[in-house]
């Protein structure tokens, strides 16, 4: 018997709002429905598409899904990306009901930092007041306490499809410094913290390939009790060619310290040897890449599961983040980098593939974790003249009891999120 199913006739879909809008979330791990169900965070723009100059502004707010997904208004920014939006979150477990988002600084606000461009906006949803906070977000912790940040002008340089554009001057970037790395910011006082530097990663085990490489951190993801948290460490060379990005998979306490390394894929580039033409890699070549450490989320606790390689093969691995010990899944059946999440439950995986070359289409999945069965349960057509930076990645999210699911696409010409109920698979 087969073990992958295609079985999207079961699975109703629906796109949520009516107006004329674009409207898109961003990443694939984050919740965007809030704690009882009925609201749905999304940003919203006229165009489907473009490049950014960090002057576009995005409206920023929420569907109300049992109010005919009438879109309420709560801000707008400038600090915004078509992969990770302006990281808006909800604050479920926090004493206020409250939603946070990336924006540009506005006040006299100074802290001691290299992010003096970027902020974050506090909005309360029952008191419609907002509060700046000194730092922009990457993530909050599920507590509601904390949230990390970094440096968004880095990314400007080192990966720019999840950047933003500085508001005058881009800054002048050390490989490696002691004032730049991972901040931790307290949500209710809006003190921080650098508690890891680049320069404390580049000396952590270090490895040739470092020398003369520049540094960054990206993909954080802060454990369901908020007592610990991963983070992939890159660096390279050559910023303008992802196939010479080299990775370390880490986890860390929230105050910096207990730093253990899970994997380094260091390996011989080619790429750089004088000659080497870039241009002969496909635009998504490089999501493909048997060396690639990307989109880690947590299972529990304790596991994470990862796309990348150990002990020479690559696949979906779980990893215990103390222990080290591996564990592939879908060995036969998850064989492409995803954005891949666990249900609620732990019994399903969510993922989604990457184009495929000669059709275009991107495939939604449902992987049963116990029988080893993956059920392909959509298919996106998604137009290959986005191309890297303005892509319509499905990045694919679960609701809060595991039976729906949400994605991005823009199969239907435009960009819009849009709701699929898989509870016929899901439910036990």
């Amino acid at each position: 018997m087969t073990k992958v199913k295609s079985i999207k006739q079961f699975c109703p879909i629906r796109r949520v709002g009516k107006d004329t809008y674009n409207h898109f979330f961003g990443y694939y791990n984050k919740n965007i429905w809030d704690k009882t169900g009925r609201y749905l965070l999304s940003q919203r723009v006229p165009m489907p598409t473009g490049d950014l100059t960090g002057k576009e502004v995005a409206e920023v707010g929420f569907f109300d899904l049992e109010c005919d997904d009438v879109y309420r208004v709560i801000g707008d920014t400038s600090t915004w990306n078509w992969q990770m939006g302006c990281q808006l979150q909800w604050l479920d477990n926090n004493e206020n009901w409250q939603i946070i988002y990336n924006t540009r600084k506005q006040s006299s606000t100074k802290v001691d930092t290299v992010y003096s461009d970027f902020c974050s906006t506090l909005y309360n949803i029952e008191s419609n007041e907002k509060k700046e906070l000194p730092l922009p977000v990457y993530v909050v912790s599920p507590n509601s306490k904390y949230a990390l940040s970094v440096d968004y002008s880095r990314f400007q340089v080192t990966h720019p499809t999840i950047g933003y554009h500085a508001t005058k001057l881009e800054p002048n970037l050390e490989n490696a410094p002691e004032n730049d790395g991972i901040y931790r910011l307290e949500i209710d006082t809006g003190e921080v913290e650098l508690i890891l530097s680049l320069c404390d990663l580049r000396e952590f085990q270090p490895v040739a390939s470092m020398d003369r490489a520049i540094h960054w951190v990206t993909h954080l993801e802060i454990n369901p009790s908020s007592s610990r948290f991963l983070f992939i460490h890159r660096w390279t060379e050559r910023v303008e060619d992802e196939t010479c990005f080299l990775h370390r998979l880490f986890t860390v306490n929230p105050d910096g310290t207990g730093l253990k390394l899970l994997e380094c894929t260091d390996h011989p580039l080619p790429q750089l040897e004088e000659g080497f033409d870039q241009n002969k890699f496909g635009t998504f070549d490089y999501e493909k890449s048997e060396y690639q450490i990307s989109h880690p989320a947590w299972k529990d606790d304790g596991q994470i599961i990862v796309w990348g390689p150990h002990l020479g093969s690559i696949h979906y691995h779980l990893y215990d983040s103390l222990s080290g010990e591996v564990e592939v899944i879908g060995e036969n059946l998850l064989t492409e980098n995803g954005h891949m999440t666990y249900s609620p439950n732990g019994k399903w995986i969510l993922s989604d593939t990457y184009p495929e070359e000669s059709t275009n289409e991107r495939l939604l999945i449902l992987y049963d974790v116990k029988n080893d069965n993956r059920y392909d349960i959509g298919s996106f057509y998604t137009d290959p003249k986005l191309g890297k930076q303005n892509r319509c990645d499905l990045h694919p999210r679960w609701n809060q009891d595991g039976q729906q699911v949400c994605i991005d696409s823009v199969h239907e010409l435009t960009r819009q999120i849009y709701i699929i109920d898989v509870s016929a698979i899901t439910c036990d």
